[in-house]
């Protein structure tokens, strides 16, 4: 294959792309201003007409714990509710049933405890203790307190969690992620490796994703396809909150939570829209490096009960080039994503929805999409290849807006597929010397469970089940393996005494197997989980410990891998594994700083290869982390750090004998920070990573070079936001990446550490423009 590089055409292609480019962000900007007006003009109209949509409401709210209360409150009026952080706990709410309006039942509610209330004009209800004002969002003018608001959701207050990672809609909405390594940008102790998003793959603790539960929607995922590509691949633009469990989940969580668990929850209506009516927003992005454009439109409305949300994003450009200035081949965006949502909620509150979500990567990547290059490549082969990626999710939902204190149901059914399509190259002189391949995984899943609202907490207890297919489609050695289980649990979530949370639980599974050639396997297990919190000093030092023990049964294999002549012997033995954490928080007029230590033992977890069926593997990883920050106002600034040692079978993990269980992680540093210029409407902000040189490597085999360190690096991203005071619905925004133009490959993308690999390089400096208008 030959590469003819013709420069005039080039040129001329290039200022067709500026071109395109130009034209459609006037377009989009002339469509920005279009929806503004109209949308300044009725402001005031739309104020009046929701004051006046706010009359009385039929409540029916138990008397509970106060965080738990306050979620029902926020679900059956409407309306956002923010707790003061130490508000809650210890509190039992009153009982409130009747026709109220919401601020007679917020008081109602609150009657006879030390919390004060208020509604703003935007509706959020805002809870706090007494002796400071619920308007009040910064320092009180003594100076003796600064306001910690919580929003109210799921749950409520976080009882006895620990290891959690919690990525709110503020949160993204400052990050403007494009891929997942956005995502999770400030948080150290979750890395995502490669550079392209369809490769892209997820550690937490070192843990790879595949041995977490891991759910869109409350849908679980079953995605190991292929080694080289994604295991959950997913827009970020579709996302409103990413939850995550470092190593301690909950039972209800879902089963597999070997190293914890990962939450992906998508936008619907009710997160738009305060009350009927209906609205939209477009948004337009254009990076430099590589002139990406990319668009995404959504429309969404609520009318008595029915709601509906659609919401499509693409993204086209060419390939990007790394710091070097180097073009990266098969780097090419061709990538579609989009969201649908119906729902309608009944008079009684029993709320139905549909969802649909998916997403499909099409177009030439690196022949191996992991890695650049290898020198192991065997004739034949060419540097890219066409791959595609689709990914698809479905989820229909029940559940019971207006709950009583012992029955509050949640039902979940799901079916989601990933099918990975490319290209078989054979040695010239083969018949064929090349065929289409086609890898599928599917899962049907499901659960019903009920939180029990009882006087110091919530008890959640429920059955799920999921049956997994993973096929491969191949000329010649075609392949399916099955898995079928079902389980039973119970989760506590209560404050049993003052300044004291807990979270305890457990569950039963049983599995079904199938292999390859038709072998069953069936077995049984029980994993069991506790977690605290307890404040040494009220407001000011928590404690807080964690531990679980988890079964998950036999994982199944890599599409790719698999031989319908694998035998499976000896008998493969569920994996199981035991997550431990403990630390320490202190929190103070804004500031916080927090520590932890942290360890995963995984026993019995597959490691399969095309001629071993099960290679049974013992994985570790432990580490430590520290945190410190201060928040003010709309600003703030965080550092954290987190050293994680990653092991298989007592010797240093690689990124090959790791592939689905674990990678080298070592030392990473990571700063965030932004400030808001209220009156301006102007926010700046950055982070930056820091990754600190690590060399706790395996010995290479013998024959092979030594393996390489892992080389440290320093990556500053920063960004400019303004929604002008005057167009509140207009955001524009210039992000810079890789200011000083690093060259460097993230750390827990494949192959750094072998002599023959090139690995998947970072894009270079990259300007990025958006601009997003909502109506």
């Amino acid at each position: 294959m030959r590469l003819h590089i013709d420069r005039s055409k080039g040129t001329r292609a290039g200022a067709r792309v500026r071109n395109v480019f130009f034209a459609r962000l006037m377009v989009s900007t002339a469509a920005a201003l279009l929806f503004s007006l109209p949308h300044a003009a009725l402001q005031p109209a739309m104020a009046q007409e929701k004051t006046a949509r706010v009359g009385t409401i039929a409540f029916d709210i138990p008397a509970q714990s106060l965080a738990s209360a306050l979620n029902a409150f926020g679900r059956q009026s409407g309306l956002q509710v923010s707790l003061a952080a130490s508000t809650s706990r210890g509190v039992t709410s009153r009982a409130v049933k009747g026709t109220y309006t919401p601020e007679q039942a917020l008081a109602a509610l609150l009657e006879g405890t030390e919390a004060r209330h208020a509604i703003t004009p935007e509706g959020t209800a805002i809870v706090t203790p007494k002796n400071i004002s619920p308007l009040v969002t910064g320092s009180v003018e003594d100076g003796s307190t600064t306001l910690q608001q919580v929003t109210v959701e799921g749950e409520g207050a976080s009882q006895g969690g620990v290891g959690k990672v919690k990525i709110t809609a503020k949160d993204l909405e400052r990050k403007n992620p494009s891929n997942l390594q956005d995502v999770f940008r400030d948080e150290p102790s979750v890395k995502v490796g490669s550079s392209l998003p369809m490769s892209q793959k997820v550690y937490v603790n070192g843990i790879e994703e595949t041995n977490l539960a891991v759910s869109i929607d409350g849908s679980r995922q079953n995605n190991k396809v292929f080694h080289h590509n994604a295991t959950t691949l997913i827009d970020p633009a579709l996302l409103k909150a990413v939850s995550v469990d470092e190593g301690v989940a909950p039972a209800d969580a879902g089963p597999g939570a070997l190293g914890g668990a990962i939450a992906y929850e998508t936008k619907d209506a009710r997160d738009l829209l305060d009350g009927d009516g209906f609205g939209g927003f477009v948004n337009s992005t254009y990076n430099s490096n590589g002139g990406v454009f990319g668009t995404g439109v959504s429309a969404y409305g609520l009318h008595q009960g029915f709601e509906y949300l659609g919401y499509l994003n693409f993204s086209r450009g060419g390939e990007f080039s790394d710091a070097n200035g180097d073009k990266v081949l098969g780097t090419r965006s061709n990538f579609l994503s989009g969201l649908g949502k119906i729902a309608y909620e009944f008079e009684s509150g029993d709320r139905i929805e549909i969802s649909h979500e998916g997403i499909r990567d099409d177009a030439p990547r690196p022949f191996r999409a992991n890695m650049r290059h290898t020198d192991g490549s065997k004739p034949g082969e060419p540097v890219v290849r066409d791959y595609r990626l689709d990914r698809n999710n479905t989820v229909l939902t029940y559940t019971d807006e207006t709950p009583e204190g012992w029955w509050d149901p949640r039902v979940v059914l799901a079916y989601g597929t990933t099918d990975v399509g490319t290209t078989v190259y054979l040695p010239p002189g083969s018949l064929p010397e090349k065929y289409p391949i086609e890898g599928m995984t599917s899962t049907f899943n499901g659960k019903f469970e009920n939180r029990f609202h009882v006087g110091i907490g919530t008890v959640t207890a429920g059955v799920d089940f999921y049956s997994d297919r993973a096929e491969l489609d191949d000329l010649f050695d075609p392949a399916v393996e099955k898995a079928q289980n079902v389980g039973a649990y119970v989760q506590a979530r209560l404050e049993p005494f003052d300044r004291t949370r807990l979270s305890f639980g457990g569950r039963a599974d049983q599995q079904w197997f199938t292999g390859t050639g038709g072998q069953e396997f069936d077995n049984a297990g029980l994993s069991g989980n506790i977690s605290g919190e307890y404040d040494i000093i009220e407001d000011l030092l928590t404690a807080k410990a964690g531990y679980s023990h988890v079964w998950s049964g036999i994982p199944l294999a890599e599409n790719f891998i698999m031989n319908p002549n694998w035998v499976y012997l000896p008998e493969p033995e569920p994996a199981t594994a035991d997550n431990y954490t403990v630390g320490l928080e202190a929190k103070y007029n804004g500031f916080t700083l927090e520590g932890s230590i942290f360890r995963t033992d995984m026993e019995n977890v597959r490691s399969a290869r095309y001629r071993t069926a099960y290679t049974a593997r013992h994985v570790e990883s432990e580490g430590f982390s520290v945190a410190a920050g201060y928040e003010w106002n709309d600003s703030f600034v965080r550092v954290k750090y987190v050293n994680t040692d990653t092991l298989i079978d007592g010797q240093p993990a690689d990124s090959d004998t790791g592939t689905y269980l674990t990678t080298p992680v070592g030392e990473i540093i990571t700063v965030a920070a932004a400030h808001t210029f209220s009156d301006y409407g102007v926010t700046i902000g950055g982070d930056i990573e820091f990754a600190l040189k690590y060399d706790k490597l395996p010995a290479a085999p013998e024959g092979e070079p030594a393996y390489k360190p892992f080389k440290a690096y320093q990556v500053f991203n920063a960004y400019l936001e303004y929604k002008p005071p005057s167009h509140k619905n207009l955001t524009l925004r210039a992000d810079v990446k890789n200011v000083f133009n690093e060259v460097y490959a993230d750390r827990a993308t494949y192959g750094q550490e072998f002599g023959v690999v090139d690995p998947l390089y970072q894009p270079g400096r990259s300007f990025l423009v958006s601009l997003r208008a909502t109506f």
